[in-house]
């Protein structure tokens, strides 16, 4: 098998606008990927978090890692071993995270995530990823799992 360019990794994430929290795959290989994303300023979720001072939330935030580091590696990992045709038919749901979120992201804000693969068999994913602001202060640590389950 070849591994998938970052645009078809990004045609198949099944999550798509306006819940698809990744603009562009920076890089991407067996153990590493680097996804940005901008949270657009009329993202929906912002008109009641928090009226007047909108943040983003942070599920928002841990969903947004979970995209890059779960469903993007996967797809790019599950292709180095099945064919496309397969991962059509495979869906990538999260299963487990441990968090910390460490500073607010406002609306406009620009985030690079940087994962690291810490496991990948029989289409279950473990990742720990970095989500960090343009200054280089990071807003938010987490380990995540996914696993690729076949849609009846």
């Amino acid at each position: 098998m070849s591994a998938m360019t970052t645009n078809e990794i990004l045609e198949l994430i099944p999550q798509q606008h306006p819940f698809r929290f990744i603009d562009n795959i920076l890089e991407i290989d067996e153990e590493t990927i680097v996804s940005e994303y901008t949270y657009r300023l009329d993202e929906t979720f912002y008109a009641g978090h928090f009226p007047g001072n909108p943040i983003t939330p942070g599920v928002i935030l841990l969903e947004t890692i979970a995209q890059t580091a779960v469903v993007a590696h996967g797809i790019f990992l599950a292709s180095l071993m099945m064919p496309k045709e397969e991962i059509l038919q495979t869906l990538t749901v999260f299963t487990d995270a441990r968090v910390k979120f460490k500073g607010m992201v406002k609306p406009g804000d620009h985030v690079t995530i940087r994962s690291t693969k810490t496991a990948f068999r029989h289409l279950r994913m473990k990742a720990d990823a970095t989500m960090f602001l343009d200054d280089g202060s990071v807003c938010c640590k987490a380990s995540v799992a996914g696993i690729g389950v076949k849609q009846a």
